[in-house]
C-alpha cells in the first residue's frame, strides 16, 4: 500500500509506512502557522561522487510559490546552498556558485526542488528547505548522503564523529525550536497584552462618541427651536411689511393721479402760453422783414454817398497835406488838413475859404 499526496510530484509516492513517521515528527517540530507547512517527500537521499541530485521539497496545501521567499540551507556551515525570492536568485555560499539550480517548473504547483550538480563528499549532510510568505514561515530538512565507491572502508571513529554530529545537530534543532516557540509566546502575549489595550481604548472611544452624540441632539434639537422661532418672526414680519407695501402703493398711485392732473393742466396753460409766443413771434417776424427792406433802401443810399467820399478820400491820401501831415504825427493838422480837402472837393466854389460849406454852416448860414 503505498500513500499518495495531493500535488502532482514525480516523488510523492511513497510507503505510507516509512513516510508516517517523519510526518509526525516534521509536525511535532514544525513552528510555523498550521496554514503553511514544507513536506519533504524523501527525508534521506543518496548520490555518488561527481552525479547529480535533486532535493526535492512540497508546500502543503498546494500553492504557487513564485512570489514566495526560498531558501535551501547548509545546517554544517549554516549558509545558503540556494536563496530565491521574487523570481531572482539571490546570494550563495562559494562552493556551489553554478552548481545549483532552483526548478521553477514546478513552482506553480507548491514544488521547492534544488538540483545540485557533480555532488562530492563535502556535500553530505542535512540540508534545511525554509519558506516564508504573507502566510508565515516552514522549513523541512532533507539528509544528502554523498558515497565514494573507491574510498577504503570507514574507520569507526568517522562513524563516532557522524553521531556526535548528528546529536549536535538535533540538540542545535530542538534548540532553535524551543526559541522560536519561547518568542512565538512572547509575542502572542505581547499581542493579547496590546489588544487589551486597545480595547480598553476602544471603550474609552466609544464613552466619549456617546457622549458627543448625545451633545450633538441636544444641539439639532436647540436648531430645530430656533428656526421655528426664527420663522414665525420672519413670516410675521413679512406681514408687517406687505402690510406697508401695500399702503405705500397705495399712496403712490394717488400721488401719480394727482401729478398727472396737474401734469395735463399745466401741460395745457403752457401750450396755450406757446401759442400766445408763437403768434408774437410772427408778428415780430413781420415787423423785422419790414425794417429790413427799409434797412436795404437805406444802405443802397449810403452804398452811394460811401462811393463818393472814397473817391474824394483816395485823391486827399495823394494831397501834399496828406504827406505832410500823419494822423501818427500830426493828428490836429492831419485832421484840418483833411477837412479843407473835403470841402475844396465837394464846394469848388468856395476855393479860398476856410471853414466854409454846408458841412460847416449853421442853421442861419453863419460859418461855425
Amino acid at each position: 500500500m503505498h500513500f499518495l499526496l495531493g500535488c502532482n510530484h514525480p516523488s510523492f509516492t511513497l510507503p505510507w509506512r516509512t513516510l508516517l513517521p517523519y510526518l509526525v515528527a516534521l509536525h511535532l517540530l514544525q513552528p510555523g502557522s498550521a496554514q503553511l507547512r514544507v513536506v519533504a517527500p524523501s527525508l534521506r537521499v543518496t548520490a555518488n561522487v561527481g552525479q547529480d541530485v535533486v532535493l526535492r521539497c512540497q508546500l502543503s496545501p498546494c500553492k504557487d510559490a513564485w512570489s514566495s521567499d526560498i531558501r535551501w540551507i547548509q545546517h554544517r556551515t549554516s549558509g545558503f546552498v540556494h536563496h530565491y525570492q521574487n523570481g531572482e536568485d539571490l546570494e550563495q555560499m562559494e562552493e556551489y556558485k553554478g552548481r545549483t539550480e532552483l526548478l521553477r517548473d514546478g513552482l506553480s504547483d507548491g514544488n521547492l526542488d534544488l538540483r545540485i550538480t557533480a555532488v562530492s563528499t563535502s556535500d553530505s549532510g542535512s540540508y534545511s528547505c525554509a519558506v516564508q510568505d504573507g502566510d508565515g514561515y516552514a522549513d523541512a530538512v532533507v539528509d544528502l548522503e554523498v558515497s565514494d565507491p573507491f574510498s577504503q572502508i570507514t574507520h569507526p571513529w568517522k562513524v563516532a564523529l557522524a553521531v556526535i554530529v548528528t546529536i549536535l545537530v538535533g540538540s542545535f534543532v530542538i534548540t532553535v525550536f524551543l526559541y522560536r516557540k519561547k518568542a512565538e509566546t512572547t509575542k502572542q502575549k505581547g499581542k493579547d497584552a496590546e489588544l487589551e489595550r486597545m480595547d480598553a481604548k476602544l471603550g474609552t472611544l466609544a464613552a466619549e462618541l456617546e457622549r458627543r452624540d448625545a451633545k450633538l441632539e441636544t444641539l439639532v434639537e436647540n436648531l430645530e427651536r430656533r428656526n421655528a422661532e426664527f420663522a414665525e418672526k420672519l413670516a410675521s414680519e413679512l406681514e408687517r411689511r406687505d402690510a406697508k407695501l401695500e399702503t405705500l402703493a397705495e399712496s403712490l398711485e394717488r400721488r401719480n393721479a394727482e401729478f398727472a392732473e396737474k401734469l395735463a393742466s399745466d401741460l395745457e396753460r403752457r401750450n396755450a402760453q406757446l401759442d400766445k409766443l408763437a403768434s408774437d413771434l410772427v408778428q415780430q417776424t413781420k415787423a423785422v422783414e419790414k425794417l429790413n427792406s427799409q434797412w436795404s433802401k437805406l444802405q443802397s443810399l449810403k452804398l452811394t454817398k460811401s462811393d463818393t467820399i472814397q473817391n474824394n478820400c483816395i485823391g486827399y491820401e495823394k494831397s501834399p497835406q496828406a504827406v505832410n501831415y500823419s494822423p501818427l504825427s500830426n493828428p490836429e493838422k492831419h485832421h484840418e488838413a483833411k477837412r479843407r480837402w473835403y470841402i475844396k472837393s465837394d464846394y469848388p466854389q468856395y476855393p479860398n475859404q476856410r471853414g466854409v460849406g454846408p458841412a460847416h454852416v449853421g442853421t442861419h448860414g453863419t460859418p461855425i
